[in-house]
């Protein structure tokens, strides 16, 4: 049996509804996990945030604290270059 060129063109045209078909099905299966990944990628993104504030906070805590050394730095090295005092007795 031999096909005409009309079942051969209506054997395509369904064939590329077929695959459309199951292309827009598999579409929506995808939407449902790219949703799922963007809001793991939110969630991740919010810890990102709050450490990076974490750490802001500590190093702004440890420029201060520096800062302390520093000037105590200079009284530690006067009292060092003192000359020794005599005990009294």
């Amino acid at each position: 049996m031999f096909l005409t060129k009309q079942q051969i063109v209506m054997a395509r045209t369904f064939g590329v509804a077929m695959l459309v078909t199951v292309s827009l099905a598999s579409c929506a299966t995808y939407k449902e996990e790219f949703a799922g990944i963007n809001s793991r990628l939110d969630q991740l993104d919010s810890k990102v945030q709050g450490a990076a504030q974490s750490a802001e906070s500590a190093n702004q805590s440890a420029q201060q604290a520096n800062q302390r050394l520093d000037q105590i730095e200079g009284r530690v090295q006067q009292l060092e270059r003192a000359p020794r005092r005599t005990p009294r007795g």
